[in-house]
């Protein structure tokens, strides 16, 4: 900032105020007759950065200039002294930019809201920054990544998408651009480390980059990093099925460094070292017991490797290929491992231990040696882990001392495992990633967060969504959640059809997230019960006609991008569920011996046919074969938890015609009616039908916010639905009953009785390891609640169930004594629970894989 007049005391203040906030828009297109001109048309700026500075900045300064020339088909010139140009940009970290520094000492500007900033950035327009030169828009970062993310953060708001390459998002054309000279944009992440995790890389990526690249080595990296950086991300932990990133191209590492890119490696690799190079170059057993020297020898090697290139150093041991290092817990030797490791760190790199940060990963049965009480040094950062299906096992309680390392979390997008592999396509509902690291956020895991990508494609829009949440946690709420579908979609494709095509990202998000595909058969959703597998079905081609209606509008320049971003999935999908549901019916008119049997047979193999040519469009026609193989994983005719080698056809059976029954038409279900409904009172109120009363949880007649909690909706997170939960997430245990909170449902009923109360939850699991686990309560009228716990407790085998079907169902009893109208009341217990549905039946309810729709009226 500079000192020369009493506007610039105000941007001063200004700058102070919107640092760490949401970055603001400085891009224009109109000129007020005071803005700086990036490109006008009388003139173009200069760019200028010192060449002593971090090679990054360089890197970045390219970049920028790149998407100058994409935008407005004018390319900037680079310099590194000013010159005879009038306006420059001026791209510089502040540790080591001479120009910066020139600045400051001139008092033209000042970086003192970036002192001690990790990561952060500042953009101004300084007047008369160097002699002869008018004016400068100044990009300083408090180290080379802020530099790089302000002038990326620019790039993008001049309508450089940062999946440009990766998702052939088009350049919207400018003929000038020019940056507001009114404002400031200064930003830093809450998050330290954020990053992607490269896994499950075969058969699509390995492919892919088979074709494209030979090996993974770094021309391939290179593009990776540059998703990462324009994802305003840090952290990357390499592909590593066969694969060595340091060993298959020693430029890779080299490279990572020179881009700003934080290397580590996985959960089960040590040492800077990954697994495949124990493969290639290892003697002897992966075992600390009977190899130490060996194992010693090898981890050391992996330390002199890294050298001074910025890394997080994975410490502690698994078995070899990512399986557990012993039978039981061996606290002992996995405490002596971690000694000696930080030994050779200290050896090595010739400075104390904790001055190479450090990452201990409890990952599965990890875990399990800190709940028993294992303890590494205070600087290293515990790297908490999710269940591998999105739920987070363990946070860190309120009332532990603070870690110097702080604590991460490790997520999934993508999984191989049981109780199956989830990796075709793209499953993953945000406002469930939105409210699991708002979790991990508010218990303050705040040092790393990373995601297991899998492929990266087709995880685009979810990738997105993790890093700009990392960056800013604190910017996307409950309320406004929603806004990030818009925003993501205008940013792809425009402003005129953002609103629609958010909206049908949302509702993919929400409906294939209720059972991945690979566990997805012919007996998922009930033919009979409320015709749920046909609803299903609707809803997929309601979503796909809504997709292909806003293809058929898109100009051509957007329909590579629109294919794999939005199309591609919903097409995909909804092709899936009828095959599935075509041959569930061709099952049921077989065992009738009907006729219509063979029609659904042909059907199904019509819409598996149908599959591989979707596929096929994907790898050959997107993008003139730009994404080849990404679309070549098995997903259909799984049988345990690995992948089958090819798709496989489920089987169908046809009848002989001659001998096949006349088709009947079905009675259709008589319900029950009552004059109770049109005595309902208020305007919202559920009612008994056949048996049941439905209930999203979202619709409740009242919520009652006490005690400093806030009942809070959080949209789209259910499986048909939104969910509801009390905030704050770190709130205090609640004693339910009298005017503690509660959301409170009125249902009337034209009969009496015992009822069960389902409550149907998000499958969020014990995330402090209570015994009782998260409770809730529940009551009808006036009794007592009762107070249940949903994931205490050994849960074993029922874990596979929880996630399999994307829910926790928990039943209770209770006694209406008479007809009419009644009052159910969820208490809360517990932060952290989220309830989706209530389901009140009086022993009718047929079993179905989702809730009833809603029982419910409003009173005009």
């Amino acid at each position: 900032m500079f000192y020369t007049t009493s506007k610039n005391i105000f941007l001063l203040f200004f700058g102070f105020l919107y640092f760490n906030s949401i970055a603001q828009h400085l891009v224009t297109e109109r000129n007020s007759g005071a803005d700086f001109p990036i490109v006008s048309s009388a003139e173009t700026a200069t760019v200028m950065y010192d060449e002593n500075d971090d090679s990054l900045i360089g890197i970045a300064a390219n970049l920028f200039i790149d998407d100058v020339e994409r935008v407005t088909g004018k390319r900037l010139n680079a310099v590194n002294k000013p010159g005879k140009n009038k306006n420059v940009i001026v791209i510089g970290s502040v540790e080591k930019s001479s120009l910066l520094q020139e600045l400051v000492k001139n008092k033209k500007l000042d970086v003192t809201t970036l002192k001690g900033q990790w990561d952060g950035y500042y953009v101004t327009v300084v007047h008369k920054p160097f002699k002869g030169v008018s004016q400068a828009l100044v990009i300083a970062g408090s180290n080379k990544r802020g530099a790089a993310y302000g002038a990326l953060e620019l790039s993008k708001q001049m309508g450089v998408s940062p999946l440009y390459w990766w998702g052939d998002v088009p350049v919207a054309k400018k003929k000038e651009v020019f940056v507001k000279n009114n404002l400031v944009m200064a930003d830093a992440p809450k998050v330290k480390y954020r990053g992607i995790f490269i896994n499950d890389e075969a058969p699509a990526l390995s492919g892919w980059v088979q074709e494209n690249y030979g090996k993974f080595n770094h021309e391939f990296y290179v593009k990776v990093f540059e998703l990462i950086l324009r994802n305003k991300g840090n952290y990357l932990w390499p592909a590593m099925w066969g694969r060595a990133f340091n060993d298959d191209d020693p430029v890779n590492p080299v490279l990572a460094d020179k881009w700003g890119i934080v290397m580590g490696t996985s959960h089960h690799e040590p040492m800077q070292r990954a697994q495949t190079e124990w493969k290639r170059y290892g003697t002897g057993a992966w075992d600390y017991n009977k190899n130490e020297k060996e194992l010693k020898a090898f981890w050391k090697k992996g330390i002199e490797n890294m050298g001074n290139h910025e890394s997080l150093v994975t410490i502690a041991m698994r078995g070899d290929g990512d399986e557990p290092m012993t039978e039981g817990t061996a606290t002992e030797l996995l405490e002596r491992i971690v000694k000696d490791q930080r030994e050779i760190i200290a050896e090595v790199t010739g400075k104390p231990a904790e001055e190479t940060p450090q990452v201990w990963a409890l990952y599965k049965e990890v875990q399990d040696y800190y709940d028993k009480g294992m303890r590494v040094p205070d600087d290293v950062t515990l790297l908490l882990a999710d269940d591998n299906w999105g739920n987070i096992r363990k946070l860190p309680s309120l009332t532990e001392k603070k870690r110097k390392g702080g604590y991460g979390i490790y997520y999934h997008f993508d999984y191989v495992g049981g109780p199956r592999n989830y990796k075709w396509i793209n499953t993953n509902n945000i406002a469930r990633v939105y409210e699991q690291m708002h979790l991990a956020y508010e218990y303050d895991v705040k040092r790393i967060w990373i995601v297991n990508v899998g492929d990266i494609k087709p995880m685009e829009f979810p990738i997105s969504f993790f890093l700009d949440y990392a960056w800013n946690p604190e910017k996307w709420t409950p309320d406004n959640l929603r806004d990030y579908y818009t925003e993501w979609a205008a940013a792809q494709f425009g402003s005129e059809y953002a609103e629609e095509i958010g909206a049908i990202i949302r509702d993919y998000g929400q409906i294939s997230a209720r059972r991945k595909p690979e566990l997805v058969d012919s007996r998922t959703y009930s033919l009979t019960h409320y015709d749920e597998a046909l609803r299903v079905v609707d809803e997929y081609k309601n979503l796909l006609h809504k997709a292909e209606g806003i293809n058929l509008k898109l100009p051509d320049v957007y329909k590579d991008a629109y294919f794999q971003l939005v199309l591609h999935p919903v097409m995909a999908t909804e092709n899936l569920h009828r095959m599935y549901v075509a041959v569930a019916l061709n099952h049921k008119y077989a065992t009738e011996n009907d006729s219509r049997a063979n029609k659904y047979a042909d059907m199904a193999k019509d819409l598996f046919k149908k599959d591989s040519a979707i596929s096929y469009q994907y790898n050959k026609k997107l993008a003139n074969g730009k994404w080849n193989h990404f679309m070549d994983q098995t997903h259909i005719g799984y049988k345990s938890w690995f992948d089958p080698k090819n798709d496989i056809m489920p089987e169908v059976t046809y009848v002989d015609t001659k001998m096949a029954a006349q088709p009947f038409t079905e009675n259709t279900v008589t319900e029950k009616s009552s004059k109770i409904v049109a005595t309902m009172d208020g305007e919202l109120a559920f009612y008994e039908k056949n048996g049941y009363v439905s209930i999203n949880a979202e619709h409740y007649t009242k919520a009652n916010n006490t005690n400093g909690i806030e009942w809070k909706v959080i949209p789209d997170i259910g499986r048909t639905n939104s969910g509801i939960t009390p905030f704050p997430v770190t709130a205090s245990e609640q004693v339910p009953g009298d005017n503690s909170p509660y959301v409170a449902y009125d249902f009337y009923t034209y009969e009496d009785g015992t009822v069960n109360v389902g409550a149907y939850f998000s499958p969020t699991l014990n995330f402090h390891n209570t015994e009782t686990g998260l409770r809730y309560a529940v009551s009808i009228d006036d009794e007592k609640p009762q107070i249940v716990g949903i994931n205490g407790g050994d849960t074993g085998r029922i874990w596979n169930m929880w996630v399999a079907n994307n829910i926790i169902v928990k039943d209770t009893s209770h006694k209406i004594s008479k007809p009419g109208k009644h009052t159910v009341k969820i208490w809360m217990v517990d932060p952290g629970v989220v309830l989706q549905n209530i389901v009140i039946n009086f022993g009718e309810l047929e079993k179905s894989y989702l809730t009833p729709p809603e029982t419910r009226v409003i009173k005009e």
